[in-house]
C-alpha cells in the first residue's frame, strides 16, 4: 500500500529543459552475466558492455520503449534518461513519460497548462487548463494521450488527432483519474454515488467500458493484455494480491507470504505476477524479494533480492528498480518468457552494492591510552543506512574481549566508544547485519596498539591500579581495581603462599627497567629482594638487593623524587632519619647507594609514596604522625622537599595508607587509607594546598576474606 509521505510539491513545473546531464564512462562495470542463486531467474547484463547510469537516490517513475523517467527522493525532481547511451535531462516534479508500443511522450503537467511532447519528433501539444473554474482540469495521461475534464465531459488530447470526447463516462462521475494501462487500454478510476468505480478505456474507439466497484482498500496496480491486478493489505496484515480475468472476469488470489512493509508492487508480465514490497532502499525497513507467480501454472521463482519501484513500458516490458547481490543495485527489465521463468536483464546500474558493506573506517593505528581517561572512539561507514552492528576488540595476549552493539538506522556511520584497558595489540572485528535482510553481514577486521606509560601500581598492564594483601597464613594476593562511581576490586588473585618471611612489602612502581611495576620485601635477616613484576599480574624469580636494610623500620616507594622518570625508594631508620636509595633501572642493581635526604622525619608512624599529587615538578611523600596528623611533603625534583604542609587529622584510624596511583583515571594519583572500618579513597586534586578530596568508600577487601596483616 501507498506510505504516506510529507514530500513538498510545486505547483508549477517547468516545460523546457531545465538540467542536463551527461553520464559517461564512469559508471559501475558489472560482469556481462552472473550464475542465478538457486531457484531464481537469470539476471544477466544487457550487452557485454557496462550498463547505463542509474541516478543514485531516485526511484523509477515511469518506462517507455526508448527512455526511462526517474524521480529524486524529496519528489521534486524528475530525470528522463535514454536507453541508447543513457544522456538524460533533468524536469520539474509535475513531468510524466508514457508511451506507445513505439514512442515516448514527456507530460509536462503546469498549473494553467498540459504539455504533451513527442520525444521522437520533438512536436508537442499544449492543453490549456483552467483551475479556477474547474472548466478545465487534467485528470492524467496514458500512452499518447493526455486527459482532461470540463465539469461533465472527459476529453482526450493528442497531439496527431486534436481534441475528442470518451463515451461511457457515467453520468455523476466525479474525482476522475486516468493513468496508462497498455498501449491500447487506459485505466480509468472514478466515484459514482460515493462508490469508487474502474474501468477500462478503449484507446482505440475512446469508449470507457464495463465498469467495477473497487474493493475496500485495494489499490489497482496492473493491467495487461489479458489481465487486471490490485493489492490489499496494510501495515498489520499479510499483502494480498488479486487478478482478474478480462475475457471472463473470474478473479483469482496470488498466494503471497509477506506482510505488508511500505508500498506493495504488483505488476503484470506475460502470464506472470511480479510482486514485492517496495520503498527506499535506505530505508531499514525489512524488503522482500521480488517474486513472479505465473497464473496457469501457479508456481514461482524469485527474480531479484528487493525493488523499490516498478513501471510497465508500452511494449509490455517491466522495468524495476531493483538489485541483486550478484549484480548489485540499478534498473533490470524483465521480460516474459512464456512459461518459463521471465529473463531478468541488468539495464542501468548506481554503481550500489545490494549487499552491504563496510567501506571505511577511522580506527588509529596506535591508541595512547593516557589521553581521555583510556577511551578512545572509532568509527566505521557502512555503504547504506539499517544495520544491527556487533564491534568485537580483543587483547591479543590475554584474549581480553570487548562487546558492544550499535543500530545505525538513519546514518550510514556507526560509532563505538571503546575504552583501552590492557597495552599491546588488539584485533577487531566488525559485523553489521542489515536490516532488510538482503545479502550476507559484512565483515571487516583490523588492528591497532594501545601505549600507557608505565604505572606504579599497575602489575597486569591493564591500567588500573593492583592492591597486594597478605593474609595471616602468609598467601600473598593480588586485588585487581576499577573504578565506576566507586573503587572497587573486580577480581582477587593468589599469587602465592609463604611472604610470611617477609616484614615488609613494597611496591615501588618500575625500578628494574621493564614497562611494568615491581615489588620489593625485606626479609627478617634484613635481606632486601626485588620481585620485577612480569606484567601479567606476577612476577619473576626474586633478586637479592643486599643486606643491611633492618636499620629502617620505614619503606616508601613509587615516586619519582629526582625527576629523571625512574621511581626512587626513601627508607626511615630508626634514628628518624630519611635516606634516598635513587632507582637505577637496573634489575640486577636496582637502586643506588643510599643519600641522606632529612632528620627528624622519627615524628611519623607512617610515610607513603604518592606520586605527584601536588602539581609539583616530581614526587611526592606523605607522612602521618602519632597524633594522626597527615603532612604533604612536596616533592622539589632534586630528591628534597619543601616545607610540610598539614593536610588534616584524623588519620590514625587507618592501619595502612597507600599510595596507588591513579585509581579513578582523572590524571591525578590517588591515596587509599585501609582501617577496622573499611577502606577509603582519597582522589588526587593536583592542588598542594588541598591535596585530597574527601574520603569515598572503597570496596578492596571481602569480610569474607579474612584479616590481612600487611598491605602495599
Amino acid at each position: 500500500m501507498p506510505r504516506a509521505r510529507s514530500t513538498r510539491r510545486r505547483l508549477v513545473a517547468a516545460v523546457s529543459t531545465v538540467l542536463a546531464v551527461t553520464l559517461g564512462a564512469g559508471a559501475l562495470a558489472v560482469p556481462a552475466s552472473a550464475a542465478p542463486v538457486a531457484g531464481t531467474a537469470a539476471v544477466t547484463a544487457q550487452t557485454a558492455t557496462a550498463p547505463i547510469p542509474f541516478p543514485k537516490g531516485h526511484k523509477l517513475a515511469d518506462a517507455g520503449v526508448k527512455g526511462f523517467l526517474t524521480r529524486s527522493a524529496d519528489g521534486l525532481q524528475t530525470r528522463f534518461a535514454w536507453y541508447a547511451g543513457g544522456t538524460a535531462s533533468g524536469y520539474g516534479n509535475r513531468t510524466y513519460l508514457r508511451s506507445t508500443r513505439t514512442n515516448d511522450f514527456l507530460v509536462f503537467a503546469e498549473h494553467y497548462k498540459v504539455t504533451l511532447r513527442d520525444l521522437t519528433t520533438m512536436g508537442i501539444r499544449e492543453v490549456a487548463l483552467d483551475p479556477l473554474t474547474n472548466k478545465s482540469t487534467y485528470v492524467g495521461s496514458a500512452a499518447d494521450a493526455v486527459f482532461t475534464t470540463d465539469g461533465t465531459d472527459l476529453l482526450k488530447h493528442t497531439i496527431a488527432g486534436g481534441t475528442g470526447h470518451v463515451a461511457g463516462l457515467p453520468t455523476g462521475a466525479t474525482a476522475v483519474t486516468v493513468q496508462p494501462g497498455t498501449p491500447d487500454d487506459a485505466l480509468v478510476q472514478f466515484t459514482v454515488d460515493s462508490v469508487r468505480k474502474w474501468a477500462l478505456l478503449d484507446l482505440t474507439t475512446d469508449t470507457i467500458g464495463k465498469s467495477f466497484d473497487l474493493p475496500a482498500g485495494a489499490t489497482l496496480s496492473a493491467v495487461s493484455a489479458t489481465h487486471v491486478a490490485w493489492a490489499k493489505g496494510d501495515a498489520n496484515t499479510r499483502a494480498a494480491v488479486f487478478v482478474m480475468d478480462r475475457a471472463t472476469e473470474a478473479v483469482q488470489e496470488v498466494p503471497v507470504e509477506q506482510p505488508v512493509q511500505g508500498e506493495f508492487l504488483v505488476r503484470l508480465v506475460g502470464g506472470w505476477v511480479v510482486y514485492g514490497a517496495g520503498g527506499a532502499f535506505e530505508d531499514y525497513t525489512p524488503l522482500g524479494p521480488v517474486t513472479a507467480y505465473h497464473l496457469a501454472t501457479k508456481t514461482k521463482t524469485k527474480l531479484l533480492d528487493h525493488m523499490t519501484s516498478a513501471a510497465t513500458a508500452g511494449d509490455g516490458g517491466l522495468y524495476v528498480r531493483g538489485g541483486s547481490v550478484a549484480q548489485g543495485e540499478g534498473m533490470y527489465k524483465i521480460t516474459a518468457t512464456g512459461d518459463d521463468a521471465p529473463a531478468v536483464t541488468l539495464v542501468a546500474s548506481t554503481g550500489e552494492s545490494t549487499a552491504l558493506q563496510i567501506t571505511g573506517n577511522d580506527v588509529p593505528a596506535t591508541v595512547d591510552l593516557d589521553k581521555n581517561g583510556g577511551k578512545a572512539k572509532f568509527t566505521w561507514t557502512l555503504s547504506r543506512p539499517g544495520a544491527n552492528v556487533q564491534l568485537r576488540v580483543w587483547h591479543t595476549r590475554t584474549g581480553a574481549d570487548y562487546r558492544a552493539y550499535d543500530y545505525p538506522q538513519d546514518t550510514t556511520q556507526t560509532t563505538f566508544e571503546w575504552q583501552g584497558s590492557y597495552n599491546g595489540d588488539y584485533t577487531w572485528e566488525l559485523t553489521a547485519q542489515p536490516d532488510n535482510y538482503i545479502g550476507p553481514a559484512a565483515i571487516a577486521t583490523g588492528s591497532f596498539t594501545a601505549t600507557r606509560t608505565p604505572k606504579p601500581h599497575d602489575f597486569d598492564d591493564d591500567g588500573s591500579p593492583d592492591v597486594f594483601l597478605r593474609d595471616t597464613s602468609g598467601r600473598l594476593w593480588r586485588a585487581n581495581t576499577t573504578y565506576n562511581d566507586q573503587l572497587k576490586a573486580y577480581e582477587r588473585r593468589l599469587i602465592g603462599p609463604g611472604w610470611q618471611i617477609y616484614d615488609r612489602i613494597e611496591v615501588t612502581g618500575d625500578v628494574a627497567g621493564s614497562p611494568v611495576a615491581d615489588l620489593v620485601s625485606r626479609d627478617r635477616t634484613g635481606v632486601l629482594w626485588l620481585h620485577q613484576g612480569d606484567g601479567r599480574g606476577g612476577f619473576a624469580p626474586r633478586i637479592s638487593v643486599g643486606g643491611g636494610w633492618q636499620v629502617y623500620n620505614q619503606l616508601a616507594g613509587g615516586s619519582d623524587l629526582t625527576g629523571d622518570g625512574r621511581a626512587d625508594l626513601v627508607g626511615l631508620d630508626k634514628a628518624g632519619d630519611l635516606w634516598l636509595h635513587k632507582g637505577t633501572g637496573a634489575a640486577t642493581a636496582p637502586f643506588a647507594a643510599r643519600k641522606k635526604i632529612g632528620y627528624g622525619w622519627g615524628v611519623y608512624n607512617q610515610v607513603a609514596a604518592v606520586g605527584d599529587i601536588a602539581g609539583g615538578p616530581a614526587g611526592d611523600l606523605v607522612a602521618r604522625d602519632a597524633a594522626g596528623v597527615l603532612w604533604l611533603y612536596l616533592g622539589k625534583g632534586d630528591g628534597t622537599f619543601a616545607a610540610r604542609t598539614r593536610i588534616g587529622g584524623g588519620w590514625n584510624t587507618y592501619q595502612h595508607l597507600v599510595g596507588v596511583g591513579d585509581a579513578n583515571r582523572d590524571g591525578r594519583p590517588d591515596l587509599v587509607g585501609f582501617g577496622a572500618q573499611g577502606q577509603y579513597l582519597y582522589r588526587g586534586t593536583g592542588n598542594w594546598q588541598a591535596p585530597f578530596l574527601g574520603p569515598q568508600g572503597a570496596v578492596l577487601t571481602s569480610p569474607y576474606d579474612g584479616p590481612y596483616d600487611g598491605v602495599a
